[in-house]
């Protein structure tokens, strides 16, 4: 099992040091969080809280994510960066593509890409994007993402996208890992066909075996079951021996642990407080 440290939706000076203090600790890595804005009318309703209301997240702090993933990789040398999960399809590919392989090149690959459609449709019209078909836009954004960190000429013309042939430099050494995020079965069947991992916002153990279960399925069904593939989930079940135990027998790679239940709006701690969490749970759950 590799454990990483939530950060995210909180005092922007928190960053760098609970990133300093998490790689120091053991931690295998930090996952980030992403949101472009809070829109000042909405109708849609957030999937992963338990009524779908969205205030908890209108005065709550985001830095941009693959902003704030180069700063704290700037600060610290093995620890790993993963989005959880930056909303792609309302940006632009070849640009996130360009940000991507910087951060590659300048971080020694540490950075693994979780990516997803955002929720709100909101999101699309603030960033001027249709919200039709944006599962067809993101599944041609996956496409552009690969081809374009090859270091060769890629273009690419599909439904969504016309993008004439160009080459960016430098490309990273390794390919970046593409986490797909949802639990819809569409997101379920593009992260078994396309994705180098899975990663689930928060499921009860039965809902996660469940999830699992049908993306082992799926992948059987693309041929795509032999390629190594990461399977993260929140870590509410990770703060037991046995709930880390029963999360690795059914197939999760990764846990997120989190301190602090935003959904129920819960304030922010101060730095000391988060530090002396994460250094109690490395010492009870990881070097133990």
């Amino acid at each position: 099992m590799r454990f990483s440290f939530q950060i995210g939706m909180c005092d922007p000076e928190h960053y760098l040091p609970l990133a300093k203090a998490a790689e120091e600790a053991g931690f295998d890595g930090v996952a980030v969080s992403d949101s472009i804005c809070y829109p000042k009318e909405a109708s849609s309703k957030y999937p992963y809280n338990k009524d779908g209301s969205r205030e908890f997240l209108e005065s709550v702090p985001f830095v941009e994510s693959l902003i704030s993933v180069a700063a704290m990789a700037a600060v610290t040398e093995r620890i790993r960066f993963a989005t959880f999960v930056y909303k792609l399809a309302v940006r632009q590919a070849p640009v996130v593509a360009k940000q991507v392989q910087s951060l590659q090149v300048l971080s020694g690959n540490r950075f693994d890409f979780g990516i997803g459609i955002s929720p709100w449709e909101e999101d699309f019209a603030v960033c001027d994007v249709p919200w039709e078909k944006r599962g067809k836009r993101f599944d041609e954004q996956i496409e552009i993402l690969r081809g374009l960190e090859s270091g060769e000429f890629f273009g690419f013309k599909g439904e969504m996208h016309d993008m004439p042939a160009n080459k960016m430099c430098p490309a990273p050494s390794a390919p970046t890992s593409l986490l797909i995020g949802g639990h819809a079965e569409p997101a379920l069947k593009r992260a078994a066909r396309a994705g180098d991992g899975w990663m689930c916002a928060g499921a009860d153990m039965e809902q996660l075996d469940a999830y699992i279960r049908r993306i082992r399925q799926l992948r059987e069904e693309f041929g795509t079951a032999d390629r190594p593939f990461r399977i993260y989930t929140t870590g509410q079940d990770a703060f037991t021996e046995d709930g880390i135990h029963k999360l690795e027998e059914i197939g999760v790679t990764d846990v997120i642990i989190g301190f602090r239940n935003i959904y129920e709006m819960e304030p922010d701690k101060p730095l000391e407080e988060k530090i002396a969490m994460l250094q109690w749970y490395a010492g009870e759950f990881i070097r133990g």
